[in-house]
């Protein structure tokens, strides 16, 4: 069956005409919709039906138990006699509906059968309808302008699907150990008195005050360990001695995605709060065998979804009185207030663009597949990328260059064929920046032999930041189907995240999310083309970007650029800032350029040096660290 019915306004009710395939007569129900466009095929019979329009936002369900497959739009349609507001005379509202005759009885079709259907009829009605009202402001709008993208043409001959299929059986990569960095030596390193100032020293210096015995392993952790104590940071305590590797005594933390043996793995999640996972995720081991010891696991938002987890907010070193932004907070935040001389976070759309440069530190979110994930929670297979969060460019570059490689059990690793970072010559790269790029970056990277040129990045995808939401959120909720089957999504820890997205993921249908993939092949294909530049600098935390560079796999390492006043600074003053930061971005494959660069801005400023005011905020800020109840409105950062 397929059919289009459409009520006008007559006199003070409504009329809803129906063109039908099945020569039956159906009794529709008295609300008002609005779906996707299906065209009736065999025209049989024409019915004129009268209906009395609600006030409420509900589902037209159509009324047959012949429908089997039926997708609406949920809108308002308001009755004169019940309201006292008039519609216009000229106002029409449209209901489509499609299905299949399969024989049966003529009973009335309704909302819980249609969610049946896709065996989900465990949610209630209430979330039924509102689940439909989701999905019609949301999931619509993005499939037709796939659809129109990619979907005009029959074959299959143009835009594939970026999701590849490889037959290979039983086929694992060796580890490569090959073409590793050659790091800078810093031979006139000394111990500072002070352990303030040890504990912001980044990575490369710490590494020459071990090598040099001015330091040992132990001391080092010590020191971390005190500030993870001093700042209220959950940590592991037990200490790691390992063999002499190019981290070796280095201490670090990993954010709490990622498995560790005999240890806590949250998730961030009250329900999850006390699991232990008996998993070595692949990143550890590699941190390991270089001799890196692990001091902290570090918050991550309640499901890698943004920074509430369930022991509060986490809040940025920089300005106590903002959160930090994005789920890999704990890593941001703990590296930025000297907790931890790196860590490792995670993105799958901003979570390592949005903390770093709210937080003020260096992070870097490499080209998709360059670090294994076995062993850290699953968002998207196609979207999740592990980085360090560090307070350099170089020990970005270190890090990088130590956990890279190829992972045996995540099929989307590889061995990325990188230069080295620490041996770019930058007088040989054309570099673009634009609109909002900030300018002091431009004008000493020009300084620095760079060709600078005024660049934008062009294509004709304009469903960007629907199509990595269809794809992330599909992917998440087939990771945490039962999760939500359970109902344990009612536990959540904010019901506006994760609970509402995957309410809507599970109407979106395996076409359109298929065609979000074809999508996302052709924004691939026309980035490639319009990115004529080495790299290009831009803000970092631009929604359109960081979708589209997630979707593309592409690399970015955010630098801090400076900083400014805080909005409504208290009357005496305070040292609380708001970071200024940029992002340097390049085409996959090609991290060691955008490394490159950062260094080199790096080498003749100061930002990533300067220390946030957690001890100090200022004789007039009386500001109190302690969690604000009032949480600002959410914006989709996982």
């Amino acid at each position: 069956m397929i059919g289009r019915w459409q009520y006008e306004r007559e006199g003070d009710g409504y009329t809803m005409k129906g063109i039908v395939t099945h020569p039956r007569v159906m009794q529709l129900p008295p609300y008002g919709i609005k779906v996707s466009h299906l065209p009736p095929s065999t025209i049989t019979n024409l019915v004129t039906v009268n209906s009395v329009c609600t006030v409420k936002r509900l589902l037209c369900l159509v009324v047959d138990s012949w429908l089997l497959n039926v997708f609406t739009v949920a809108v308002m349609y308001t009755n004169p006699n019940l309201s006292g507001r008039r519609v216009q005379d000229s106002k029409r509202f449209t209901c489509e509906v499609g299905g299949n005759l399969s024989g049966g009885s003529n009973d009335n079709f309704t909302i819980q059968d249609a969610f049946r259907m896709l065996d989900a009829g465990f949610f209630s009605k209430e979330k039924m309808v509102d689940i439909v009202k989701e999905a019609s402001e949301f999931n619509l709008p993005i499939t037709r302008a796939d659809r129109k993208l990619v979907a005009t043409n029959n074959g299959g001959l143009k835009y594939p699907s970026v999701l590849v299929f490889r037959p290979e059986w039983n086929v694992k990569q060796a580890e490569s150990t090959k073409n590793r960095f050659v790091y800078p030596s810093l031979p006139d390193i000394q111990k500072p008195e002070n352990e303030e100032d040890i504990a912001f020293m980044s990575v490369l210096e710490l590494g020459q005050l071990i090598k040099t015995k001015k330091i040992s392993s132990v001391e080092l952790t010590e020191i971390f360990l005190r500030r993870l104590k001093r700042y209220d940071a959950p940590f592991l305590q037990r200490l790691y001695i390992y063999l002499p590797g190019p981290l070796h005594g280095i201490p670090y933390g990993l954010k709490d995605i990622i498995s560790v043996p005999h240890y806590k793995t949250t998730w961030g999640s009250g329900i999850f709060k006390d699991r232990v996972l008996d998993i070595e995720a692949w990143v550890y081991k590699r941190l390991k065998s270089t001799g890196a010891v692990l001091v902290a696991k570090l918050v991550s938002g309640s499901l890698a979804y943004d920074d509430i987890w369930f022991g509060g907010r986490t809040r940025n070193p920089w300005n106590i009185e903002e959160f930090s932004t994005g789920s890999s907070a704990g890593p941001a935040a703990c590296t930025s207030a000297g907790m931890v001389p790196f860590a490792i976070g995670s993105e799958t759309a901003g979570s390592i663009t949005y903390p770093s440069a709210r937080c003020g530190v260096t992070a870097l979110r490499p080209t998709f597949g360059t670090v294994g994930r076995t062993g850290v929670m699953s968002i998207s297979e196609s979207l999740d990328k592990l980085g360090p969060f560090c307070r350099t460019a170089a020990d970005c570059a270190v890090i990088l260059d130590n956990i890279r490689g190829k992972d045996p059990d995540d099929l989307s690793s590889q061995d990325m064929p990188f230069a080295d970072p620490f041996h770019v010559d930058l007088t040989k790269l054309t570099v673009g920046y634009l609109d909002d790029a900030e300018m002091e970056v431009v004008k000493i990277l020009a300084s620095k032999g760079v060709n600078m040129v005024p660049f934008k990045l062009n294509y004709t995808v304009d469903s960007v930041q629907g199509v990595l939401n269809f794809t992330m959120d599909v992917d998440m909720l087939s990771h945490f189907d039962e999760w939500q089957r359970s109902g344990q999504d009612d536990s959540y820890e904010a019901q506006d995240q994760w609970p509402y997205e995957l309410h809507r993921a599970r109407v979106i249908t395996a076409v359109d999310y298929l065609q979000a993939q074809r999508a996302r092949g052709r924004l691939i294909q026309e980035v490639q083309k319009s990115f004529s530049v080495d790299a290009f600098i831009g803000n970092a935390t631009d929604w359109e970007k960081v979708c589209m560079g997630n979707l593309v796999g592409m690399p970015v390492i955010v630098v801090p650029a400076g900083f400014a006043q805080i909005d409504n600074p208290p009357s005496g003053g305070t040292r609380r800032r708001k970071t200024i930061t940029t992002g340097i971005y390049a085409p996959p494959h090609n991290d060691h350029i955008a490394l490159a660069l950062a260094m080199a801005y790096q080498s003749v400023t100061d930002h990533h040096k300067q220390r946030p005011p957690i001890d100090d905020l200022g004789p007039s800020d009386s500001i109190s660290n302690t969690p604000n109840s009032t949480y600002p409105p959410r914006q989709l950062r996982s």
